[in-house]
Order: C-alpha cells, then structure tokens, then sequence
C-alpha cells in the first residue's frame, strides 16, 4: 500500500488524517513548523479527545516526495508554491484547500476536495478539534473510498468538484474578511448589526458574480445558494433565519483568523479570484473592492483586528459602501 503523505498539519490535514490512520492506511505529515513536526513524532495525531493515532511527520524542508500514490495538499493558498516546486506529475495530487490559486490551476489537478465541516488546529501540535459538523466533498474516488467509513465527517463523492467549490467560495469570501477583520467569531456576523449587514450583503454580491459569469454551483449546508440569495431578498425571513443560525456558529472561527496581523492572508485567493470574475462580465463589485482594500492595507500594517473597523468599512474610508447594499434590512 502507498503512503499517503499531507502536505500541512493544519486543522483538515489532521483531520483527514487521523481519519486515514484509523482505517489501518500509512499516513505520513509533512510539516513546516518544528514544533508541530516533534510533538506529532511524540505524540502522533488526534482529533478531539478521540485517542491518538500514529503517523510519521517529516520536516518540509527534509521531505522526499513520492513518485506515486496521492499527496494530499492541505496547505494555505499562500504556501503552495513551494509544494508545487516539488510535487512529480506521477502522484495523484490533491489539493484540500479554500480559495483559487493560479499556481495550483497553471500547475493542474484532476481531482480535489472541498470541506464544509469546521477544523480548529492546536498552533503547536497536530491535534485539531472539530467545531463544526459538515462534509468532505471529494473527486478522488480512491480517497473517497479510503475515508468512507470514517466517524469525523461525512464524505460525499463527486465527479465534477468546481461547483461545491465556487458554492464554497461564496461564503468564506463574505465570512472570512469580515470575521478576521473584527477579530470576531463566525456568531457575531449574524448577531451583531453592522457585521450582519455586510455579511448578507457580500454573500448576495458574490451570487450575482458567480451567476453572472454562469458558474454551477452545489449545495454546500443546509440550503442550495439560490435558496440562499432568495432567503436574504426577505427581510422578515433572513432575521429569522440568522437568529437560528447563530447559535451553531457561535465560538467558531474562519481559516483567516489570526492572520491580519502575522502579515499574510488569502484575501487575494478569495475576494480578488471574485473580482477577477466580476471584471469579465461586467457584474459591479463594490463590496469585494472594499474589504479587498480594508483586508490588504490591515495586513501589509499588521494592525489588530477590531469591530471598528466594520463601521469603516460601512461608511468610512474604504469606500462608504452603506448606500451600495440592497440586501434586507434585519
């Protein structure tokens, strides 16, 4: 049998891993950060309180990929390149990741997952926690087979991933700039006023985008997104919904969190892949201009998170965009 080595031993690479190694498969990490690399040698890799299952983890800079068999890349869009640099074209590579890289389309994949359940990685080790219960999309038919039976997420196979993928980007694209630039949990974006309003807003400004460049989209959650885009247009509907909501998001966080101020976000492979789209159709896109701008200049400052900064957003220097927003008043 093939070792199956991942590439990140962040929060799905874990979480997908330990899934493997519980079914019996030779899992090895590959890693960037010692700290992790030693603790997983120590410790192995867990999930929860789930007891720990072994694996190898090998330093990047040390690693030898494979020439057959699949790497799973698991990392941040950001770090692909040099994965990319030393991947062969013989191995089955494929990529877990949110966002769109041009490196990773220019460097071609035929297969992929998408994740919709939540996964909290411990900064120091490989042991992640799971906040929130979702699927794992996949068009490897062999991954999907190996994780068939797994306890930690449902697998759902599929034969053409981009529509679960653009589905997927219509949401971290509205929650991820937004919660990582308040500092704020996944909850507060339908619980606090100003944050819901640009939430709902950015999600029905990424629909228009993505149906304007007519892009298929999958059912991601509870709801298709055109149900999605239907239920903001009703104002007494989206309230009610986004007071049921919140409480299954509350103490969650987005894969951007903690990143503004390290000086490196994905914001580009998330806002900037829709405004690239926006720009062929001609769709307007003033809401992803604006925490395009708000997200870069954050970073390139590294300045703290805060929820000031939403009313900014709103109607101060990165474009006054209350006047823009169409979505219901709740």
């Amino acid at each position: 049998m093939d070792v199956i080595h991942i590439v990140g031993a962040g929060g799905i690479g874990c979480a997908v891993g330990y899934a493997l190694a519980a079914a019996g498969h030779a899992v090895t990490f590959i890693e960037a950060r010692t700290s992790k690399v030693l603790a997983g040698q120590s410790e192995g890799v867990r999930v929860d309180t789930r007891p720990a299952q072994r694996a190898t983890f090998v330093p990047f800079a040390d690693w030898s990929p494979p020439t057959s068999g699949c790497v799973l890349l698991c990392t941040k869009c950001y770090d692909n390149a040099p994965v990319l640099d030393r991947v062969p074209a013989t191995v089955e590579l494929i990529p877990i990741q949110n966002g769109f890289d041009p490196l990773l389309i220019a460097h071609g994949h035929t297969t992929e997952g998408i994740a919709s359940f939540v996964s909290e990685c411990d900064p120091q080790r490989p042991h992640t926690r799971i906040t929130r219960p979702g699927e794992l999309h996949l068009s490897s038919p062999r991954l999907a087979r190996f994780l068939q039976s797994n306890e930690l997420f449902r697998v759902v196979p599929v034969t053409d991933i981009g529509p679960i993928k653009h589905s997927k980007l219509m949401y971290n694209a509205a929650i991820s700039p937004l919660a990582a630039a308040a500092g704020i949990d996944n909850g507060k974006l339908l619980s606090l006023p100003v944050a819901r309003k640009l939430f709902f807003g950015l999600l029905q400004e990424n629909h228009r985008i993505l149906s304007a460049a007519d892009l298929p989209l999958g059912k991601v959650g509870p709801f298709h997104p055109s149900t999605v885009a239907w239920i903001l247009r009703q104002r007494w509907l989206a309230g009610m919904m986004a007071k049921f909501f919140e409480p299954s998001l509350r103490g969650t966080y987005c894969s951007m969190a903690g990143e503004i101020e390290k000086g490196r976000t994905e914001i580009a492979n998330y806002n900037g892949y829709l405004i690239t789209l926006a720009e062929k159709t001609g769709t307007p896109c003033p809401l992803n201009h604006a925490v395009l701008n708000l997200v870069t200049e954050m970073t390139e400052q590294r300045q703290k998170p805060a929820i000031a900064v939403l009313e900014s957003l709103l109607n101060g220097s990165h474009g006054g965009i209350a006047a823009t927003l169409q979505q219901p008043a709740v």
